[in-house]
């Protein structure tokens, strides 16, 4: 018995089962010590009786946490701003304010 996508899309409406495709072009599920990056994935929207899920597929790829803020050359430049300190001061406390710019230009002002 063969089915065609007409027929699945058919019984699931009846079933109260709604269906809905998402075009993305990546998917990243954070963990506490991991990334899961999917590439490429078939993502659909599901919602049955009330209850909305998200099933994806595509090639999957994970990758580690890394514990240092990705920190972007426009922050420093704004703690450098703020505090006229150098480049290498202003990305030192960014990095021990884990990335949190107040935090590094008050640690600078002490």
């Amino acid at each position: 018995m063969k089915l065609n996508q007409r027929d699945i899309a058919k019984a699931m409406q009846r079933m109260g089962i709604q269906q809905q495709d998402i075009e993305a072009e990546q998917v990243i599920i954070k963990t506490k010590d991991k990334d899961i990056v999917i590439l490429n994935p078939s993502v659909a929207k599901v919602n049955m009786m009330g209850q909305e899920s998200f099933q994806i597929s595509g090639t999957i790829h994970e990758q580690a946490r890394t514990s240092e803020p990705d920190i972007k050359e426009e922050d420093i430049k704004t703690v450098m701003d703020q505090t006229n300190c150098s480049h290498d001061e202003a990305l030192t406390a960014i990095k021990a304010a884990k990335g949190d710019l107040a935090e590094a230009i008050m640690s600078m002002q002490k």
